[in-house]
């Protein structure tokens, strides 16, 4: 059998109800999990990897790039056919797209999470798992780069999101749809990812924030922001790129502090483009040197600019690593 590598990092997928709390903590290993789905081990040869048992929330950018350098670590030395990565889906994507865009492999690398826990008759985790399998034996789902498969349906890394809190069917490619799904043991796709590109880097600049607009909005978190010493900010403007006036003198005075400002919407859908000209709309942010980010969303832009900050800090270099 093609042997697979899975590294557990914690999620809801290892946790079960704490008697004390009544609340879901993480509990097993990579080991006690896959004794729970024994029918893996039928499918292919497992090699598991504890990474940690991470909630969702406690992923920083940081343990991110950590996760980035053993996995490539670990595909250097062995032959595997793929690799799944076990995670808290509150930060899957962000995590699935730092790996898309810093591990060049052509195994599939498939992220996976749960929406229930093990304690629940529901538990969606051995699903999940055995369909992200799958995937990692089909030849087809090579060279795709990091995908992410819940609830049978398969997704690009840097397509996919979290648009639900609790439902099954919890994670959506909004723009594009799913790439494929995995059917009965089967692997069906419709479709290429739109955008593969890498970030070759081993290092992250954490230090980005980011901002949601919102009506009425002034200049004074941008400010603050800029004054703490902030070396990257990505703004969540209004429908296609556009923010109130007095938010603009804000984002304006993180420019002239030579702050990268990447710009996305705050819409779940839809790229963001200058095409309004009022005080404070797309081609006022543009002509002061903004950044616009294409498809991505605000937690996607700030994995990406905080990749491409390792690497420069050119304003133009920048601009062409999202823009281009």
């Amino acid at each position: 059998m093609k042997e697979i590598l899975i590294v557990f990092t914690g999620g809801t997928f290892s946790m079960m109800i704490d008697e004390k709390t009544g609340g879901a903590i993480p509990r097993f290993s990579g080991e006690e999990l896959m004794e729970k789905i024994p029918q893996a081990k039928e499918i292919a040869k497992i090699t598991c990897y504890d990474f940690g048992k991470y909630p969702g929330p406690h992923m920083t950018p940081e343990l991110m790039m950590q996760l980035s350098k053993k996995i490539k670590e670990l595909i250097s030395t062995n032959k595997y056919s793929g690799v799944i990565v076990t995670h808290g889906t509150d930060t899957l994507e962000e995590t699935a797209y730092l790996l898309d865009l810093t591990i060049k492999a052509s195994i599939p690398i498939v992220v996976i999470g749960s929406m229930k826990n093990s304690s629940e008759p529901d538990w969606d985790g051995p699903l999940n798992l055995i369909n992200a399998i799958h995937v990692c034996l089909n030849p087809n789902c090579r060279d795709l780069g990091v995908l992410v498969c819940l609830n049978g349906e398969i997704n690009a890394a840097s397509e996919v999101t979290k648009i639900y809190t609790e439902q099954i069917d919890s994670f959506s490619s909004l723009d594009f749809g799913s790439l494929g799904f995995v059917q009965n043991g089967r692997v069906i796709l419709n479709r290429l990812p739109r955008k593969l590109e890498i970030i070759r880097t081993e290092n992250i600049v954490a230090n980005v924030d980011m901002l949601t607009a919102y009506a009425g909005m002034n200049e004074k978190f941008f400010k603050y922001s800029a004054d703490s010493g902030v070396e990257g900010f990505v703004v969540e403007a209004l429908g296609v790129g556009n923010v109130p006036p007095a938010a603009f003198e804000g984002i304006k005075y993180l420019v002239e502090k030579n702050i990268p400002v990447v710009l996305v919407s705050r819409c779940p859908a839809g790229e963001t483009l200058d095409i309004y000209g009022y005080p404070g709309a797309g081609k006022w942010l543009h002509e002061i040197g903004v950044i616009f980010a294409d498809y991505l969303n605000g937690q996607k832009a700030r994995i990406k600019l905080m990749l491409s900050l390792s690497l420069t800090r050119d304003h133009e270099e920048l601009r062409r690593m999202f823009e281009n």
